[in-house]
């Protein structure tokens, strides 16, 4: 299935948010949640796109954050197959921010979008990014939401490719797993 440029960047959204607002390993170094400004830029960074920049509170960036930690379980169940269960985040999630799909056109071209029941910024984001995620586990890119194989990695991704082989977060850390093996069979 093909989405259209508004789900992908609901879904990147999604990544995103996970990769800079939850705590783990990034390419084989611990990564903490950054604190206080640097948390705010880190959303704003998340939620950048196409000439967009908004402005986030630290009340706003604390509910990403919380949001963040709910849509790493999305990505989690999904990496080992469990579905059902990313399916109920999802649902509880569509329940909670109340999605509304609205078609709008830009240039001439309607997309269809998903609002928020109001105008402040997580009230429109939270929704739409459940919307997304709720569209790829519906259809055949539910088991393409990832979590990184390398040792030390936990940071997660969509798999856009066309085959559906994405094992890891980034090249970075793929080079990593590809030098560590070809290492191994030259010490044996």
């Amino acid at each position: 299935m093909r989405f259209d440029s508004h789900v992908v960047r609901l879904l990147a959204a999604a990544e995103s948010l996970v990769n800079t607002l939850t705590p783990g390993g990034d390419r084989g170094r611990p990564y903490e949640v950054p604190e206080g400004g640097a948390l705010r830029t880190a959303v704003e960074g998340a939620l950048r796109s196409d000439g967009y920049s908004p402005r986030v509170t630290a009340a706003q960036a604390e509910r990403f954050r919380t949001l963040a930690d709910r849509l790493r379980e999305v990505f989690t169940a999904a990496d080992v197959g469990d579905l059902p269960t990313a399916a109920r985040v999802v649902n509880r999630l569509l329940d909670e921010t109340g999605p509304r799909p609205r078609l709008d056109d830009h240039d001439g071209e309607l997309h269809l979008h998903f609002h928020g029941p109001s105008p402040e910024l997580y009230a429109g984001w939270a929704p739409g990014v459940a919307a997304g995620l709720a569209m790829a586990l519906g259809s055949d890119m539910g088991g393409r939401l990832g979590v990184c194989e390398a040792p030390g990695c936990d940071r997660v991704y969509v798999d856009g490719s066309k085959n559906g082989g994405r094992r890891f977060c980034s090249t970075r850390c793929q080079s990593r797993v590809k030098a560590a093996a070809h290492r191994e069979r030259a010490r044996r």
